[in-house]
């Protein structure tokens, strides 16, 4: 089996009867995100792509600004039911603003700071993207939610995943990864356009899930002008999307979408 699932026996009931069959299932696994040394994060995720998952993990939660930040990363699988580690060794400047971000949380306990420290993260303040990011052709973007479904290995084998693809609208999709968790799929894909050096300007990134505030915020960090999503978008997420200058484009199928903000960031002519 490829990684990342797995099969498993099972009984198919019907009108005919009961009959053994097998099921592929995608996997799931805690991932430790382990900076310098220190454990940041532990996220159950799908265990593959997991070098883009901690590039892109590093950058959309703010530990790098860009991925000559990191220095070397390992991925350490620990014995069956006990995770994996992807570790990261960052730069000099980057460590140290790592040491004062763990020195700022270490506080009493029981004063509800963490609560709010964790609120503020939630909402945290993002730099919006540039005006002066060329508008994307709307033709090609109509088709590009059916585009990622041709991209999607580990869905059509096991129905439990989603995926996130960078779409160019010359190219159609030409980066996509899966996961178990949206954010994580999203993660896998900034990773690897960091890896890949792609910009991130020059396309719109689809997503297979709704439009919550942390998709928003990863896609405005990424510097992708345009979201797009075959669910819809929740209220905050369109207030974080406006004032960040993000075109959303949610509810996508049949080659149709709805455009809730910045339309000028989609050539309409």
């Amino acid at each position: 089996m490829a990684a990342g699932q797995s099969l498993r026996r099972v009984l198919k009931a019907g009108r005919a009867g009961v009959q053994a069959a097998s099921r592929t299932l995608a996997e799931e696994c805690p991932v430790a995100m382990v900076f310098d040394g220190g454990t940041q994060a532990v996220m159950m995720a799908t265990p593959r792509d997991l070098e883009d998952f901690a590039r892109g993990f590093a950058k959309t939660e703010g530990f790098i600004t860009c991925d000559a930040d990191i220095r070397e990363i390992e991925i350490v699988r620990h014995e069956a039911g006990q995770g994996i580690e992807a570790r990261l060794w960052l730069d000099a400047a980057q460590s140290q603003a790592l040491q004062a971000r763990r020195r700022s949380m270490m506080g009493p306990v029981g004063c509800g700071l963490c609560g709010i420290d964790s609120l503020a993260q939630a909402m945290r303040d993002i730099a919006p993207l540039s005006r002066d990011i060329p508008a994307l052709a709307l033709a090609p973007l109509l088709g590009a939610s059916e585009a990622l479904r041709h991209h999607q290995p580990l869905h059509d084998e096991t129905h439990a995943v989603h995926a996130a693809g960078f779409f160019q609208p010359a190219k159609g999709i030409t980066l996509a990864r899966e996961d178990v968790g949206r954010h994580n799929a999203l993660d896998k894909l900034i990773g690897a356009m960091g890896a890949a050096g792609v910009d991130p300007a020059s396309g719109a990134i689809v997503i297979t899930s709704r439009v919550s505030v942390e998709m928003v915020q990863k896609t405005v960090i990424a510097g992708a002008p345009v979201l797009i999503a075959v669910s819809a978008p929740t209220a905050l997420a369109l207030e974080v999307a406006e004032a960040a200058g993000l075109c959303v484009a949610a509810l996508a199928r049949n080659g149709t979408f709805e455009i809730f903000t910045h339309p000028e960031r989609i050539d309409q002519g």
